[in-house]
């Protein structure tokens, strides 16, 4: 079965820079969007222009200097905002208005004090107005996760007869569960008319640490495009991470999914966005963790020496990690001690690897982490016997 192709939309830069404290410069927005180029990402979300100069500027200067990604622009489904984006993008060689509106009525009774109908009017007219100035139009149902089914799929459709090529379905508060969000989706590809026609995204926050299980959801009942961020940043808990979705689907074949990411400059990137948005990873993030790939328990330790895909999903060098990391505990065994040391030029017969382990045991006891220059110590404190 041929490999269907998912778009990755990164919204690092808009959605994920309205964390506290994660706010870049012009520059640095363009020293990363420079780089989420290189990942292979296809669209860009440069910013909200309306929302400040800085922004402004910010998506300009991105529209001007990204040469083969899409970089979009987000608006309210208000006139000016339309208008202020589609200045901003001018000189994008691939540009797109991403407009929309809250559709739940939560949102339609209590943060627009509207209708129905008239969310859908205003829907309507913006996504009319934005296909005037750019031929690529996104159009966002805001908390589409909490939205009926039904008039969802009314909003969807009156928004691809007014010309929006990208219908965004997002989890904008992380409630759904991901059958429920796959169901969604699913309902819209059999109920709106013109759906073949469009591209159906995914945008799922992780309020209940399931954006990276909805967006997979999502993908598997029919959207094409999976928005998501660096490390998972954005609002509140975050949002879907896009390493994670992208090994997902390079992971499992079956699923007859993949996208365009250069998979050995996750890593490298991931570490990027967190210096420069002064936001730490946490060492257990899936993928790019610091350890994602290290191994402290004796059992998994003796797994991985003898065949590294006995603990290990993911080769480490895919994601751009030079190599497994073996971390010597109290809780690793022998065989990892034998290891790292012959790593170090140490060759051990099995006398001297049983008291070179009884006197590590203490060590890590005492030290927690026993590193390379304690093994050096080890050996030269109890004099055990080693073939160099």
């Amino acid at each position: 079965m041929k490999t269907e192709k998912i778009q990755i939309f990164d919204t690092t830069l808009r959605d994920g820079e309205q964390v506290p404290g994660c706010q870049l410069n012009v520059q640095e927005k363009l020293v990363i969007a420079e780089q989420l180029e290189l990942l292979g990402v296809d669209v860009i979300e440069a910013g909200f222009p309306i929302s400040s100069p800085g922004d402004f500027e910010a998506v300009k200067s991105i529209s001007a200097l990204v040469k083969d990604a899409t970089v979009c622009g987000l608006t309210r489904a208000v006139e000016k905002d339309i208008h202020v984006a589609a200045d901003a993008l001018r000189l994008a060689r691939k540009p797109r208005i991403h407009t929309g509106i809250g559709t739940s009525e939560l949102h339609i009774k209590y943060k627009l004090n509207s209708t129905p109908e008239k969310i859908i009017e205003r829907a309507v007219a913006a996504v009319s107005l934005a296909k005037s100035f750019v031929e690529d139009v996104e159009f966002y149902a805001e908390d589409a996760g909490r939205t009926d089914n039904a008039f969802l799929a009314r909003v969807c459709e009156a928004a691809v007869k007014a010309g929006a090529t990208v219908l965004n379905i997002p989890d904008t508060t992380g409630y759904c569960l991901p059958d429920e969000y796959g169901a969604k989706i699913k309902y819209l590809v059999d109920h709106v008319r013109g759906i073949e026609n469009v591209t159906l995204s995914t945008h799922c926050h992780n309020d209940l640490g399931l954006a990276t299980a909805n967006s997979i959801a999502g993908v598997r009942n029919g959207a094409r495009q999976i928005e998501c961020t660096i490390n998972g940043i954005g609002e509140r808990a975050g949002n879907t991470a896009l390493e994670e979705v992208v090994m997902i689907m390079r992971q499992h074949p079956y699923l007859n999914l993949d996208t365009n990411i250069n998979t050995r400059l996750l890593t490298q990137t991931s570490q990027m966005v967190a210096e420069m948005m002064h936001m730490t990873v946490q060492p257990n993030k899936a993928i790019v963790g610091a350890n994602a790939f290290a191994h402290s328990s004796g059992i998994h330790q003796d797994g991985i020496i003898k065949f590294r895909e006995t603990y290990e999903i993911i080769d480490p060098k895919e994601v751009g990690v030079d190599d497994s990391s073996i971390v010597l505990t109290a809780r690793s065994g022998r065989a990892a001690l034998a290891f790292r040391m012959q790593k170090l030029g140490y060759k051990l017969d099995k006398d001297n690897l049983n008291k070179a382990y009884d006197s590590f045991l203490v060590m890590a006891d005492a030290r927690k982490v026993v590193k390379d220059d304690d093994l050096h110590e080890l050996v030269e404190k109890h004099k055990i016997l080693v073939n160099v």
